[in-house]
């Protein structure tokens, strides 16, 4: 018996019996059982699982017409609105692939996202139209997107309705402003609004979708410059919708709120389908305002709340904190980045709360550990989640280290991603066999203390965590490489104080562009040309970038000097 077992919640098994339908089958059973009741919550407007059903089958149809069939990538590029989650299950409805897409992607950055899955069909909202028709209009006619659906945010909510509680005037320019469609020189634009308003005419095909069936291609950056798409069926996504329910006392009464971004595996996964799954109901958030959050959870009686730690240090420095009901909620918990220590005892004292963390990758379809809501521990991971065996090993000898030691994470379960999309090499090198199992290479370096609880140590894989956000370093220099200044860049680690860490390039300008470009300058063209959580904040240029005997550059000396000259700054004088 493994340590962990002794603290294993007592009334859930420790495994799950797989189920065999498809993802889509949660909302249409959801919609069957509760017609009426709320699903989706967004600027004041309550959207019914009947109605949200309805309007999913229009899309597909609407898709459909498209000629999307069964098992094509489609793109959707959102945030937080109840047309993804329309669209999301519309796409699942078809038996086609959603491929989710950060929204803050440049068009540099998202030619990849049409090439890659080999996508000819997207959604979109309008502010974000442009970026993906100016990506898609750079390609080769041949690789570009022939269809492109464009949503505005007030196509699912009429603005004179709303509160100033709900939509604060930070964010009214960007909901509200009308934007003109975006052309496309060899494709079709359609809007959203017009489907929706447009009879039904399709006949859409009965799903045939099984748990084998590919679902979900969401990318994950690495070690290498451009993002690897991690294949999910709907078994691997549906065992934590599954998991993540019965986890969290789940029930159909759950009133969850939903901040954490949906394009994201942990707001995709155990948000928005473990609330769906349940058919409890989705208070949807299109970004982070500590306000707004605190008005929410009073005004819907929100229950449950999945975050990274920085919206909650936020929200409990908001000066109206008085002013908001936190008593609903019973459950409070998150990953990304580890939870200060002093905040996690606010909570527990002042509202009762156990802040729960837990832990989870792309390639795991969100947690692959998690904290027992009875009994967590902070600054941890947690223990492995229901199916999961998970283990330590040296990464070099891939053998089981002696508790207490520290070596890389490795994980077995039914939500571990099949592989990475036409990449067979690196699915090979992310996997090995032991017992009779095959367990995924985490990259994460983490020990286990004497009660089974996992901890991280280090990372193996370079990766930088702003606020809970991974940056890759290969994928932001792959990038900077383009900018015709550059001759060399080395990503790097630096302190912030809010994010934790931030981004640092160590830059090479080109004799040619010596004292013609400056450090702003870069930061600025990064702007233009990468999303926003992977902008250097810091840039530094240098006259030659320290390498190895083999021409490669050694990022870690670079990081060291770093870290050594932030502690030296730090030390009182």
């Amino acid at each position: 018996m493994r340590a962990h077992e002794a603290f294993w919640p007592s009334r859930l098994p420790a495994s799950l019996t797989p189920a065999a339908t498809s993802l889509w089958m949660n909302l249409w059973i959801s919609a069957a059982r509760f017609p009426d009741k709320n699903a989706l919550v967004f600027m004041g407007r309550a959207w019914t699982y009947r109605e949200v059903v309805q309007a999913a089958e229009k899309i597909a149809s609407q898709l459909a017409q498209c000629g999307v069939q069964r098992g094509d990538r489609v793109v959707l590029d959102m945030q937080n609105c109840p047309q993804l989650v329309i669209t999301h299950f519309a796409i699942l409805r078809l038996d086609a692939v959603v491929v989710p897409v950060n929204p803050m992607n440049r068009a540099e950055e998202l030619k990849h996202y049409i090439t890659d899955p080999d996508t000819r069909v997207a959604v979109t909202t309008s502010d974000l139209a442009p970026e993906l028709a100016q990506a898609s209009e750079a390609l080769p006619a041949e690789l570009r997107l022939k269809h492109l659906v464009v949503t505005a945010f007030t196509d699912v909510f009429d603005p004179a309705q709303v509160s100033p509680q709900d939509l604060p005037d930070a964010w009214r320019a960007w909901l509200l402003t009308p934007r003109e469609l975006p052309a496309l020189s060899s494709g079709a634009v359609h809007s959203w609004k017009a489907w929706m308003d447009s009879p039904q005419e399709a006949v859409l095909p009965a799903t045939q979708a099984t748990s084998n069936d590919l679902a979900i291609l969401p990318y994950t950056s690495g070690t290498t410059g451009l993002p690897k798409g991690c294949m999910h069926t709907h078994g691997t996504i549906m065992h934590n919708a599954m998991a993540s329910a019965v986890w969290g006392n789940g029930t159909a009464e759950n009133v969850t709120l939903c901040v954490v971004p949906m394009f994201h595996i942990t707001g995709m996964v155990s948000v928005m389908h473990t609330t769906i799954f349940m058919g409890a109901s989705l208070v949807i958030m299109p970004r982070w305002d500590r306000d707004v959050a605190g008005h929410l959870i009073s005004k819907w009686k929100v229950t449950h709340w999945t975050n990274i730690p920085t919206m909650v240090i936020d929200l409990l420095g908001s000066p109206h904190m008085d002013k908001y009901d936190l008593s609903s909620l019973v459950y409070i918990g998150g990953g990304g980045a580890a939870m200060p220590e002093a905040v996690a005892q606010r909570l527990f004292d002042q509202f009762g709360l156990r802040f729960a963390e837990g832990y989870g990758l792309t390639e795991t379809a969100a947690p692959s550990h998690s904290n027992p809501p009875d009994h967590p521990k902070k600054q941890c991971l947690g223990i492995p989640f229901m199916s999961v065996d998970a283990r330590v090993v040296n990464p070099d000898t891939l053998e089981e280290v002696p508790q207490g030691e520290s070596g890389e994470i490795v994980i077995c379960g039914p939500q571990v991603f099949k592989g990475y999309w036409k990449r067979p090499d690196a699915t090979a090198a992310a996997f090995f066999e032991r017992d009779g199992k095959s367990f995924f290479r985490s990259g994460d370096m983490g020990r286990v203390d004497e009660e089974g609880y996992f901890f991280m140590t280090d990372r193996l894989k370079r990766m930088i965590n702003a606020s809970g956000f991974k940056v890759w370093p290969a994928e932001v220099e792959a990038l900077m490489f383009r900018h015709p200044a550059i001759q060399e860049a080395c990503i790097i680690a630096t302190r912030d104080a809010y994010r934790g860490e931030s981004v640092k390039a160590v830059v090479v300008l080109r004799g040619t562009h010596k004292g013609q470009v400056s450090e702003q300058d870069i930061i600025d063209w990064c702007r233009e040309n990468m999303a926003v959580y992977k902008i250097p904040r810091v840039v530094t240029f240098a006259e030659v970038l320290p390498k190895s005997g083999s021409g490669k550059v050694m990022w870690r000396a670079l990081q060291e000097a770093e870290m050594a000259a932030l502690d030296t700054e730090a030390k009182p004088q």
